[in-house]
Formats: C-alpha cells, structure tokens, sequence
C-alpha cells in the first residue's frame, strides 16, 4: 500500500469516512480539503433514483445559480441582423450568422454556448454532427433557443447552466469556484439541488434523491445528508 502525501494525510484528518455532512459543513469542508495550486472547481454530484432509458423518467432543466459558475463563459448569438446589437449589449463574445455557420463548418467550437432564434434552426441543423457530440446545439429546453436572445445571453453570462442526468442516474455539474466564500457554494449548491427536486418525473418511483457529493477538481467527494439540502 502506497503511503499518503503530506496534503493526502490533511486532507484524510479533516473528513471522517462514511460520515454525511450538512450541506453548509460540505460547503465549507470543501475548501478546507482543496490542495491545487490552480483556481478548483467546485461540482457537485446527484444520484437520483430514476431510470434515464425511459423518455418519462428523463431528468433536465437550466438553474440560474445566485453567485454565477466563476468562469468566463464565452457565449456565440446566431441570430439575424436586428437582433445583434443587443446580443453584443448583453455581453455575447460573438455576435452574428452565416459567416459563423461557415466558420463551425470548417471546425471552429471555440465557444461554451451558442444561443440563437427558432427562425435560423434551419440553418443549424447541418451542423448537428459538429454542435451535437460537443455538448453545444441549442435547445429550446434549455433556453438557448429564443426570441429574446439578448435575455438568454444575459442569463447566461450571470450563471445560467443546463444539466441533464446521465445513463448512470447522475447529474453532475460545477457550481462554482473555491475562491468562493461557503456561503457562496451553500446557496449555489441549494439552488441546483432545489430545481432537480422540482424536476422530479411523475413516474420516478422510492427515494428520488438517492446521495449527494460535493467536491473540488481533483479532491476527495464529500458526502452530504440529502435531506440537509431540501
């Protein structure tokens, strides 16, 4: 058995193993066990009990955190010409049409979010092979395809995020930074736990909530009590 590093052994001392903490002592917990030399996420993982291979038990939505994600999240408005100067108004990094139709042809996804307007779909769906496997097709389930561009932009440079369960049940999703005060991680972390409860499918059947983890890249998770966070 490999011996434990300095930062290793600190870490250990700090958390007890199988204990589920409050979701305000994970908060603050998780900053205390972060050992990076770089600016950690902070994510967040829920188990749910719900079966994602069944269209009825399919867990998605968007959540506006009250404290952003953080990061920069650079944002491309495809929308047509008298919507663009309140795209660019609204803080989106690229603003315009065609010539980004081409440009993403050609293998350019340097962007987080592409938000666009149901009337230039049309023209996206070509790109589905491109946008789809990176995560960045727009989704009128996920707001990012609206008439209100500006707004949408807006949203999400403030912290909007969208989030999907996975084929293991898992939501999984990054709520901040651990510069963050706990209060901070508290009220994200409440905030996106909340929503996926209000999301709960009809036809999910037992315990919904099956756990909950808090943790920085690269560090250990930190168990929480569900019901600490409800």
């Amino acid at each position: 058995m490999s011996k434990l590093t300095k930062n290793q052994k600190l870490v250990a001392e700090k958390v007890e193993a199988g204990k589920a903490y409050s979701l305000k002592e994970a908060a603050a917990l998780v900053k205390e066990i972060t050992t990076t030399k770089f600016e950690a996420s902070v994510d967040i993982d829920v188990r749910l009990g719900v079966d994602p291979r069944k269209a009825n038990q399919m867990v998605r939505g968007v959540v506006s955190l009250p404290n952003g994600t953080g990061k920069v999240t650079r944002v491309l408005a495809l929308c047509t010409p008298d919507q663009e100067a309140a795209a660019k108004e609204a803080g989106a990094d690229y603003v315009g049409l065609d010539e980004y139709i081409e440009k993403i042809k050609g293998g350019w996804t340097d962007v987080d979010v592409i938000i666009t307007m149901p009337s230039c779909m049309g023209k996206l769906g070509p790109l589905g092979r491109i946008l789809g496997p990176r995560g960045l097709m727009p989704n009128p389930k996920s707001g990012t395809v609206t008439m209100d561009v500006a707004k949408a932009v807006k949203e999400v440079k403030q912290g909007k995020i969208d989030f999907k369960v996975d084929k293991a049940g898992i939501v999984h999703t990054s709520i901040g930074k651990v510069t963050f005060t706990p209060e901070q991680i508290f009220e994200n972390a409440k905030e996106f736990i909340s929503t996926i409860i209000k999301l709960k499918p009809a036809a999910a059947k037992g315990t919904y909530i099956k756990s909950i983890f808090l943790s920085s890249t690269m560090s250990m998770g930190i168990k929480v009590d569900p019901k600490s966070a409800e």
